[in-house]
């Protein structure tokens, strides 16, 4: 199965973070694949970000996985409760990621739906629909994501991504026509001037 390759994920991280946007995550769990389309990330650079966990080369226990080659996972916890999946990106030694802000279910999403609400999608009410998968906690409780998988190789079988639905034997889509917007990244108040660094990224349907 075609997937993106670890070159991909070498390049400058806002670029990725947009070029993300449209892609297809695909999680191989306990025998079923479950695969989103992405609509949603956030570029962490350590260099110059302040809202970066490695900021300024800032390497610990958790961070380490930032400074990976390109094309890892980097699977954090906060607030007690969530998990955040990144995509780890430029040269080795170079802590920065992208943020897996939003997704939309493609297949598997009563399992997704189980794992996320504990029922059906079926049975889901209009609110929980709405904000099935629009958050990073969300769709990591949704596709099972936890530490354990932090540093798992996005160019194996268990995770990763690719370019279309027909990469993994699925039927495409209708083309629908989208915008990619931008703006201030979200929770990071604390980051000084880096909380106005335009560099979250999502897709807007056209009329």
């Amino acid at each position: 199965m075609a997937r993106l390759s670890r070159q991909f994920y070498a390049g400058d991280t806002v670029e990725t973070a947009q070029n993300l946007l449209g892609k297809y995550l695909v999680r191989r769990l306990e025998g079923e694949t479950l695969v989103c389309r992405i609509t949603e990330t956030e570029a962490y650079i350590g260099r110059c970000d302040k809202a970066c966990h490695a900021y300024n080369y800032r390497k610990t226990d958790r961070t380490a996985t930032l400074f990976m080659e390109p094309g890892h996972a980097y699977v954090y916890f906060i607030y007690g409760m969530h998990h955040c999946l990144n995509f780890v990106t430029e040269p080795e030694g170079e802590p920065a990621a992208v943020l897996i802000r939003g997704l939309e279910a493609v297949a598997g999403r009563e399992t997704m739906s189980c794992l996320r609400y504990g029922k059906p999608f079926s049975e889901l009410t209009a609110y929980q629909r709405k904000n099935f998968l629009n958050g990073p906690g969300k769709l990591c409780k949704a596709l099972a994501l936890t530490r354990t998988d932090d540093r798992t190789d996005l160019t194996g079988d268990a995770l990763f991504v690719c370019d279309s639905l027909a990469d993994i034997g699925l039927p495409c889509p209708a083309p629908v026509r989208e915008t990619i917007c931008s703006g201030p990244r979200i929770g990071v108040d604390y980051a000084e001037e880096a909380r106005d660094f335009p560099w979250r990224f999502w897709l807007k349907k056209e009329a």
